[in-house]
């Protein structure tokens, strides 16, 4: 059996927003169910390059899969290359044949924002109509346009300390480049930084919002004043990587929240065993730090479609 071999073109010529957004949403379900099996990430630190790798394997809805995926800040300036590159293997959980390796950068950033989609959908308020983003990087995009699946004219509003990088993405999207109180003030805020001190403050939030806190991914990281997290309803990913190195790690490590302040998983959420907003006035707050089981039902959509388009070269890896 041949390995189709995708490069990151092939990904992003097969795999629409709307369909990860769908994928994404059914990982998250099978989450919830318990169906899913998704064990830690390992961390590969390797400080000497200012950048670490990570494996995430993961089994859901009949696809296994690993990412291997790295975070080098300081990649752009030093090589020329982006923050993140990542190589992802599908496999056949049955015969344990590789079905399929291909580029994860993109499928990274695709499959991010659609999470940011997933839980503006269980979380948002259905009326919301403007969302602000306080940071304006790739992942940024990919969060937009998982949100403008689900939510119609929706206003957008920029912020990034790099004030060009705001520029150029509301120029790219027909939204507005504002201040961080302006973009915080939306009814939908996502923050996608690598900051470790509050860049949103509790007092621009008001009654109603939701955020989707995309940018803690380490310990010590934090994007929110922790008296949000204290006011909000607050959904986790997953409780391990989130207790790590999510948005509530900070706020944990303080004893200023106690997990069992947390209302659910998101996966809980969608798979219904637990609610998702259940008043208007209610603050929600997302905090994600990425799963192996979002990989992998992406993978799989790619996978699929790039088959049935035959693209990708047929690699005969034991011949």
């Amino acid at each position: 059996m041949k390995t189709l071999v995708l490069t990151q073109s092939e990904v992003l010529s097969v795999l629409t927003m709307e369909k990860a957004v769908a994928a994404v949403e059914a990982a998250f379900a099978a989450h919830g169910r318990g169906e899913a099996l998704m064990p830690p990430k390992v961390y590969l630190d390797l400080s000497k390059y200012a950048g670490d790798f990570r494996a995430m394997p993961a089994y859901a809805e009949g696809s296994a899969g690993v990412k291997w995926v790295n975070c080098h800040p300081k990649n752009r300036e030093r090589h020329g290359l982006p923050t993140v590159l990542g190589m992802y293997i599908l496999s056949d959980p049955d015969t344990a044949q590789p079905l399929a390796v291909m580029d994860a950068t993109y499928l990274t950033a695709a499959r991010t924002g659609a999470a940011a989609g997933v839980a503006a959908k269980h979380l948002a308020r259905t009326d919301a109509g403007s969302v602000g983003f306080i940071g304006c990087g790739v992942q940024a995009h990919t969060a937009l346009a998982a949100l403008r699946v689900i939510f119609e004219g929706l206003e957008m509003f920029a912020h990034d300390r790099d004030a060009g990088a705001a520029e150029t993405f509301a120029a790219e999207t027909g939204g507005r480049s504002v201040g961080a109180r302006e973009a915080a003030g939306c009814d939908i805020v996502c923050t996608l930084t690598p900051s470790r001190a509050p860049v949103v403050e509790r007092s621009w939030i008001r009654p109603g919002t939701h955020i989707n806190a995309l940018g803690a991914d380490g310990p010590g990281k934090q994007e929110l004043e922790i008296a949000i997290l204290k006011d909000a309803k607050v959904v986790i990913d997953d409780l391990h990587q989130a207790e790590g190195g999510g948005e509530i790690n900070v706020a944990l490590a303080r004893g200023e929240i106690a997990v069992a302040d947390l209302h659910a998983s998101l996966g809980e959420v969608v798979a219904g065993i637990r609610p998702g907003r259940e008043s208007v006035d209610e603050i929600t707050v997302f905090d994600s730090t990425g799963l192996a089981i979002q990989d992998v039902a992406v993978a799989r959509l790619v996978y699929e479609e790039a088959s049935a388009r035959g693209l990708g070269l047929g690699v005969d890896f034991r011949g």
